[in-house]
């Protein structure tokens, strides 16, 4: 349940209360607002059993209209001795679970047929149930009255449940209730204490025992004061009929067969509908402005990006450039190291006891001089070479005392990158 401090500002609205007593009803209208309940009328329908229903209902209808509360549907309270209160204890029961639990327990609770019980309850608190029971055939009867009278009844309920309902609608819930009340079926007691939270009961006793019997079952101590509810049960019940969201739901009139014609619950369909409307108009008429907006932002973008987009060229220029530098710079590195490869190809072509006095290596062709026993099988030597390629001898061969005197000049080759399967490539 909400807090006071929140509760107390959402009760709001009109209700009607019916009180059936054994030949009159008595009929009451409120008017709930956050500062109290405050009664606006009340009457009483004299012999209405006896009375044809259209007759009565006809005076009914008018009282109401007199209030401007005509298309109210009523809360009707039964005669307290044809109703079955019950307290009931379930502590630790889920939710989802306290329907199965209490119609487990239910067939003790009454004398009544499976089929022949009206059964209403609602949850007190974390531990506790109120229940409430009436024949099917009496309430059956009160419907079929009431329909024939032309009264739109809201719900059939007890007057326990209603009167606990009007002591916490907009004020705080008292720490324990004993009052009694007079009715024509006899002395009514209502309490409320921390051992019980609701009791109810008609007496055929003298007030004063009535009352301490109620304060024994409470647990009260046996010079309680009673208390003043303030309100009757009529005005409990047209209470609980102007604010059914802060009421127990203890209602024994079927489902399908209840009544709801507060103007109320039109507001929520209203206030969406309204909301819907503005909404589907900003959205017609505020279009232009959104499309001058963009455009108006767009074109802001354009004019920055276009001061950007000039320096594209310029910068793809000192990015060529850059990247020549970077490639003249790294083919630099990587001469050094094919100029040592070829000469480790030289050095192991060039078998002792032959030897080169020199060697002169450019970017295309290399130059060797020196001497071997051999002369002329180099150029097979030489061409066989992976990194060199068209040698060839720039002078004739000398011939010396032991050995011949050569010079050769070769063309520069690179040699092709083997790659055995599953192996990395060697440099």
């Amino acid at each position: 349940m909400l807090p006071l401090s929140i509760r107390k500002w959402l009760a709001y609205g009109s209700g009607a209360g019916i009180e059936i007593g054994p030949a009159n009803l008595t009929v009451s209208v409120v008017r709930v607002k956050p500062s109290g309940a405050k009664l606006a009328g009340s009457t009483v329908i004299e012999n209405f059993r006896e009375r044809p229903a259209a007759e009565w209902g006809r005076q009914y209808s008018e009282f109401l209209k007199s209030h401007g509360v005509g298309h109210l549907a009523a809360a009707v309270l039964l005669p307290r001795n044809e109703v079955i209160v019950r307290t009931m204890p379930f502590p630790g029961v889920k939710d989802e679970e306290l329907a199965a639990a209490v119609g487990y327990q239910l067939d003790a609770l009454h004398p009544y047929g499976e089929d022949d019980a009206a059964v209403a309850w609602s949850r007190l608190d974390a531990s506790n149930v109120l229940l409430g029971v009436a024949r099917r055939q009496t309430l059956d009867h009160y419907i079929s009255l009431f329909a024939e009278a032309g009264v739109k009844v809201a719900t059939f309920t007890f007057s326990a449940a209603c009167l606990r309902s009007a002591l916490r609608m907009v004020d705080a819930p008292p720490d324990s209730v004993l009052a009694g009340i007079d009715t024509a079926e006899g002395f009514e007691v209502y309490g409320e204490s921390e051992a019980k939270p609701v009791f109810s009961a008609v007496f055929d006793m003298a007030p004063e025992r009535a009352l301490a019997f109620a304060a024994a079952e409470l647990r009260l101590p046996a010079d309680t004061t009673p208390s003043e509810l303030g309100v009757s049960l009529s005005h409990a019940a047209a209470m609980t009929s102007a604010c059914p969201n802060f009421a127990l739901d203890a209602n024994l009139l079927p489902e399908a067969q209840r009544r709801s014609t507060s103007k109320l619950r039109y507001v929520p369909t209203a206030v969406l509908a309204t909301a819907l409307a503005g909404l589907c108009a900003a959205s017609v008429f505020h279009q232009p402005y959104d499309e001058r907006v963009y455009r108006e932002a767009l074109l802001r973008e354009i004019k920055q990006v276009e001061k950007l987009s000039g320096r594209v060229p310029a910068l793809d220029k000192n990015l060529a450039q850059t990247r020549a530098r970077v490639e003249l710079i790294d083919e630099f590195r990587k001469r050094t190291g094919s100029d040592l490869d070829l000469l480790l190809e030289l050095t192991t072509t060039l078998a002792p006891p032959a030897f080169a006095s020199s060697v002169d290596i450019t970017r295309e062709t290399v130059t060797i001089a020196g001497e071997a026993e051999q002369a002329a099988i180099l150029l097979r030597l030489f061409d066989n070479s992976p990194r060199l390629a068209g040698s060839e001898f720039t002078v004739p061969i000398a011939r010396l005392a032991a050995t011949e005197a050569f010079r050769v000049r070769s063309q520069r080759e690179t040699p092709p990158v083997a790659v055995a399967q599953g192996a990395p490539a060697k440099p």
